[in-house]
């Protein structure tokens, strides 16, 4: 098999540390750099990676660095392809994502800043919370035009909707088609009409209280598995979206995927990062791709776009 480029998470917590692992895994990339300002942390989860190879039988090479808040420890993701930003304080029982937006700005802001000093041709993807306005701050601090950052939520948030419809009907997971929009948090847009069951219509499967049902379950599945955990928030699915999304980057697929992208004319909303389908591909974000919604869904879009744009106003000075 052929590896090539080289790709970064930043942050070797439970989400960053299980991409790492994923995205080696996928056995696509000659190396995996994992960071943290955790002397030590980084390299001993790169060791324990590296061990697995084989019996995983991968061949990608994981380095651990540990970096500093003054920027040090940064040159050994030096011409990184694509950096992931999962650096951040992850949410407690009872918080929602606004509340770590003060914090977690100054983090991802001051990571951003290294990764455009030393990777400056990288595709960001941001997984820190809140989603859309650390997304926004991001392409803020790096200067990157708005196709080569983008945030991951959608392809999370799809993917617990199907999870929800498909346990909640007992059908297999692959039997069932979502898709949800928005933003990530309370005015994500789950998005019933392009949803399907073995090719039917959700509607027809599932009466409409019930979809209801799992629409307000899927917009507060992030919360629902913090308040089972009690410390720590939700890694393994999350680190499997963002993991395909930096696939889709490095192997130039064309997917299109839920993600939170530059909006600029479509669905008749402009200038603010929200979740929208897009096709991705080396350069990140190749397009937006508008899809058949209701008049209701795309109400709903637009309340996400200006509830986005309410809070991300001020981002770029935090």
């Amino acid at each position: 098999m052929s590896r090539s480029g080289k790709v970064t998470v930043v942050g070797a917590g439970f989400y960053g540390s299980t991409t790492a692992q994923r995205l080696a895994e996928y056995d696509v990339f000659e190396t995996v750099v994992l960071t943290d300002i955790v002397e030590g942390k980084s390299e001993g989860l790169a060791l324990d990676m590296n061990q697995s190879r084989p019996i995983e039988g991968f061949e990608t090479e994981i380095v651990g660095g540990t970096t500093g808040v003054d920027g040090s420890g940064y040159e050994v993701t030096a011409g990184s392809d694509i950096v992931v930003i999962t650096a951040g304080l992850p949410r407690k029982p009872g918080m929602s994502r606004m509340d770590l937006i003060e914090t977690n700005a100054k983090i991802v802001r001051g990571v951003a800043e290294q990764v455009a000093k030393h990777s400056p041709n990288a595709v960001v993807i941001v997984v820190s919370n809140p989603l859309d306005e650390m997304t926004t701050l991001a392409q803020i601090a790096t200067g990157f035009p708005h196709n080569r950052v983008i945030g991951q939520a959608g392809m999370l948030d799809t993917a617990r909707f199907t999870n929800n419809v498909a346990t909640t009907l007992g059908v297999p997971v692959a039997s069932v088609k979502t898709l949800t929009l928005g933003s990530h948090g309370d005015t994500m847009v789950p998005v019933p009409s392009r949803c399907t069951v073995d090719g039917k219509p959700l509607s027809e499967v599932m009466d409409a209280d019930k979809i209801e049902e799992l629409v307000v379950r899927t917009r507060n599945g992030g919360a629902e598995v913090v308040a089972l955990l009690k410390t720590g928030s939700a890694y393994y699915a999350p680190s499997a979206a963002a993991a395909r999304m930096a696939r889709a980057v490095a192997t130039d697929s064309g997917d299109v995927m839920p993600v939170c992208a530059w909006v600029d004319g479509e669905y008749g909303i402009s200038g603010v990062y929200l979740g929208v389908e897009a096709e991705i591909g080396k350069g990140g974000v190749r397009k937006v791709v508008e899809g058949d919604l209701t008049e209701s869904e795309i109400a709903g879009l637009k309340e996400a776009a200006e509830a986005v744009k309410a809070k991300a106003a001020d981002v770029g000075s935090l």
